[in-house]
């Protein structure tokens, strides 16, 4: 998955308005005890990262 393509579902989900302080500041264990940001930062792929966010936070089986 491209990094444009996870930033775009991310804001599909979470709104424009609400992902970057997502990506910034929600750790979850999914990612290790980490941040979206610090998941990408450490080098895991977006796919895996976006499939954590879907774990985590629910998101319905079609948008992912």
């Amino acid at each position: 998955m491209r990094l444009t393509v996870f930033w775009e579902r991310m804001a599909e989900h979470f709104g424009a308005g609400y992902v970057d302080s997502f990506a910034r500041d929600h750790v979850m264990s999914e990612l290790g005890g980490r941040t979206v940001d610090e998941a990408l930062a450490a080098g895991l792929e977006a796919k895996d990262v976006w499939r954590a966010v879907c774990t985590s936070m629910g998101v319905p089986a079609e948008r992912r």
